[in-house]
C-alpha cells in the first residue's frame, strides 16, 4: 500500500465528510494528502466544507489511529479499494454518492456486476425464509451474485441459499470489518469472503451504529442490476433500498403477499406501484433478459434441468443459428417471452447467440 493511502482513510473518517463533500474537496485540491495542506480559507471556500468541517481537517490529529488502521488491515487481509483502482466495481461507480474509498474482504470479480440485492426483514415469516431460500438459490444456480446485508432474517437466509448452491454473494456492512454484525454472523462472514467478497465504507473499528445502516443500503441496490424485496411493512427499513434502486435507476422486484399480511403490505405496495411481481428466479432473469446479454455460466449440460418452456424452445433449436422471430412465430409466445427463455437457456449454458439475435445449440 501506498503511503498516501494513510491520507484517504484520514480524510473520509473525519465526520461529515462524506462522499459528495470528499468528492468536492479532491475536485479541488486533487489528492487527500494536499487537502490536509491547505489553508482554512482555502477549505472554507469548497462547495459544501463550510467554517466548522475546514476546521475538523485542520485541527486532525488523529494520526497514531490511521496507522493502527492500516497495521490492522494488513494483518486481517483487509484491501483498501480507492475510487480509482481498477477492481472498483464498475456498477458502483455509477450511483452519484458511491465513496471514494472502501475496504473489502474477498475477491472482487467481474462476473459480479451481474448481481441482484436480496433485502427483506430481520424476523421474517416462514413463508418469506422458504421464498427467499428458493429464488436466492436458483439465481446464485443461474449464475448470479446475490448481494445483500448480512443482517439477520432474510439477509442471512439469501447469502446461504447462494453460498450453498455453490455460487458467489457480496455482503455490505454498516460497521466495521473487523466488527462483523450481527456477531453470530461472523462464520458466515468468512464463507462470503472466500466466495465473494464484504466490503465496508467504514473504517475498521467502527461500531454498528444505527444510522449506518440505511447509508449502507445504497451500496446494496447500488452493486446490484435490480433490487428484491421480501416481505416488507409499509414503514419498513427495507423500502429505503427499494427506494435507493430507483434513485439509481435499478430495477425493483417484489415478492406477493398475503393482502391479510401486515408482513407483506409494503412489498404489495411496490408491486401497485410499477415493481416487477416475483414468484420464481426466471421472472428476474426475463425482465433483465436486455443487460444480460451474452452473460453465459458454462455448466455441463447433464446437470442442467429445464422447464417444460424451455425444451420447447430449445427443441426448435439446431447448432444452426435461428432468428428470434422464426422462434417468436414457431412457438407462439410473446418475443419478449422467447427471449426471456433464451437468456435462461445461454445461463444455463444450452443455448448461444451470434450477430442480429440469432440463437443455436452449443455442441
Amino acid at each position: 500500500m501506498t503511503n498516501d493511502i494513510i491520507y484517504w482513510i484520514a480524510l473520509s473518517s473525519i465526520k461529515d465528510i462524506g462522499p459528495a463533500r470528499m468528492r468536492n474537496l479532491l475536485n479541488t485540491f486533487g489528492l487527500p494528502d494536499v487537502v490536509f495542506k491547505a489553508t482554512l480559507r482555502e477549505l472554507r471556500s469548497v462547495e459544501g466544507v463550510g467554517e466548522r468541517r475546514a476546521l475538523a481537517i485542520k485541527s486532525f490529529r488523529d494520526w497514531g489511529r490511521i496507522e493502527e488502521i492500516l497495521k490492522k488491515c494488513e494483518a486481517l487481509g483487509v484491501k483498501i479499494i480507492r475510487y480509482s483502482d481498477p477492481s472498483y466495481p464498475c456498477f458502483l461507480k455509477e450511483i452519484s454518492d458511491s465513496p471514494l474509498i472502501f475496504y473489502a474482504m474477498g475477491d472482487i470479480k467481474e462476473e459480479d456486476r451481474f448481481s441482484i440485492a436480496v433485502v427483506g426483514p430481520r424476523r421474517p415469516t416462514d413463508y418469506g425464509v422458504r421464498v427467499t431460500d428458493m429464488i436466492a438459490g436458483e439465481l446464485s444456480r443461474l449464475g448470479m451474485t446475490v448481494v445483500s446485508g448480512m443482517a439477520r432474517g432474510i439477509d442471512t437466509v439469501a447469502h446461504k441459499a447462494a453460498l450453498r448452491k455453490g455460487g458467489r454473494s457480496i455482503a455490505v456492512l454498516g460497521s466495521g470489518l473487523d466488527v462483523p454484525y450481527p456477531p453470530e454472523n461472523a462464520g458466515l462472514m468468512k464463507m462470503i469472503a472466500a466466495n465473494g467478497y464484504v466490503i465496508s465504507e467504514y473504517p475498521l473499528g467502527t461500531k454498528p451504529e444505527r444510522e449506518n445502516f440505511p447509508r449502507r443500503n445504497r451500496l446494496i441496490s447500488g452493486l446490484s442490476l435490480g433490487v428484491l424485496v421480501v416481505e416488507a411493512t409499509g414503514d419498513s427499513g427495507t423500502l429505503i433500498t427499494a427506494r435507493c434502486a430507483l434513485e439509481q435507476g435499478r430495477e425493483v422486484f417484489a415478492v406477493p403477499g398475503m393482502i391479510t399480511s401486515t408482513r407483506s403490505s409494503g412489498t404489495n405496495a411496490l408491486i401497485r406501484q410499477g415493481a416487477r411481481l416475483v414468484e420464481k428466479a426466471t421472472d428476474i432473469i426475463e425482465e433483465l433478459a436486455p443487460q444480460l446479454k451474452g452473460f453465459i455460466k458454462e455448466r455441463k449440460r447433464c446437470t442442467v434441468t429445464l422447464t417444460e418452456e424451455e425444451r420447447s424452445i430449445a427443441e426448435k433449436l439446431s447448432p444452426e443459428p435461428l432468428h428470434i422471430d422464426e422462434l417468436t412465430r414457431q412457438s407462439g409466445l410473446p418475443s419478449f417471452r422467447v427471449l426471456g427463455i433464451l437468456t435462461t437457456l445461454e445461463l444455463k449454458g444450452i443455448v448461444k447467440q451470434s450477430g442480429g439475435k440469432r440463437f443455436y445449440l452449443e455442441v
